[in-house]
């Protein structure tokens, strides 16, 4: 039949089978409604400790089927791959189970309390042979894929420096974001962004690093940590406080421009966000280009191009040994602040 080449080359791979572990308010408010809108990820289970709200919320969403612990979930012969927005001490534990399980794996942020627990995911990937990647859904926004592109083409001249500052208020201490035993504090909840995304677009490892931290007599977690990254071409600063005005920026300033993002972490699913371009012609940015972006849910975008990279199609955004070097650099920031010296971060 004639039409028969073109039909076979738009056929679409079939959607990955998901299904995700615990009930975290990430999960059932943003990533799981928006994998269910995505091209090629299908919900098709949740599990809870509690069977009663893993029935409850596979009901509001919609989901096939609830399980009643995590381990029916990963015994769930229609899963194909796992989202694991655990509690960040749960990360690793679960992660490593689901690969023994035969599953994919698609695990928040940060993936582990350290370099080193995330280091074990490594021997369970390569027996398995299945995908595990680190979920900062920034790195799939057309936003941060513009401004890559932007500075690899020299837009701004050679990038110097990336400074970023991200912050909330939330001081219950039930929150699981303000317990240290879990993880918790503002560097591994929010400071990994800033992290991540200089060591993406300077496309290096820092050298070495400092920072500086103020941890809440109550509640025992960072909540303002300053953080400086010394790259071999230039550096990074970043600010971020669990008890301060919510707010977020990040500008990267090279030696023939700069480029502010104004909703660099959470770009909002219903209205535009601006990417500012200045070539410093004008005082204050008068003279700055402003890029706009329609309004998009980034979530959907993360679960696909996971889902593509399942069925052999790309990679993933965030590999493990991305996300261990990422560790390896909140490691050393947690070293420096209680050394009061630059760190060197080790990710091996």
């Amino acid at each position: 039949m004639p039409n028969e080449p073109a039909a076979a080359a738009s056929a679409q791979p079939e959607p990955v089978r998901w299904g995700v572990l615990g009930a975290a308010n990430i999960a059932t408010d943003k990533v799981i409604p928006a994998m269910q809108r995505g091209a090629h990820s299908r919900v098709v289970a949740i599990a809870s400790r509690d069977p009663e709200r893993a029935q409850a919320t596979a009901s509001a969403l919609g989901i096939p089927h609830a399980h009643g612990s995590y381990e029916a979930l990963l015994a769930d012969a229609d899963v194909e791959a796992v989202y694991n927005p655990l509690p960040n001490d749960l990360h690793v534990p679960w992660t490593l189970r689901a690969l023994e399980a035969g599953k994919h794996v698609l695990c928040e942020k940060p993936i582990a309390l350290s370099a080193a627990e995330a280091r074990t995911l490594l021997a369970a990937r390569e027996r398995t042979g299945l995908l595990v990647a680190e979920a900062f859904m920034v790195r799939t926004h057309p936003q941060w894929q513009r401004v890559r592109e932007l500075i690899a083409a020299g837009r701004i001249g050679e990038l110097r420096l990336v400074s970023a500052h991200f912050s909330y208020f939330r001081d219950d201490p039930t929150d699981i974001r303000n317990q240290p035993a879990a993880g918790g504090g503002g560097l591994m909840d929010i400071g990994c962004y800033p992290v991540t995304l200089a060591r993406w677009l300077f496309g290096a490892e820092p050298l070495e690093v400092f920072a500086l931290i103020e941890r809440d007599p109550r509640l025992g977690i960072d909540r303002l940590t300053s953080g400086l990254l010394r790259f071999a071409t230039g550096r990074a600063s970043f600010n971020v406080g669990t008890q301060l005005v919510p707010y977020q920026r990040l500008e990267a300033f090279g030696t023939r421009g700069r480029i502010e993002l104004q909703i660099p972490y959470n770009a909002p699913p219903d209205r535009a966000v601006r990417v500012l371009v200045d070539d410093g012609s004008e005082f204050a940015g008068a003279a700055a280009e402003a890029l706009e972006f329609s309004p998009l849910d980034q979530y959907p975008p993360q679960g696909d191009v996971f889902s593509l990279a399942v069925r052999g199609q790309g990679s993933v955004p965030v590999p493990l040994e991305d996300a261990i070097a990422n560790m390896a650099v909140i490691d050393a920031l947690f070293r420096s602040a209680e050394t009061g010296r630059w760190e060197v971060p080790s990710a091996t």
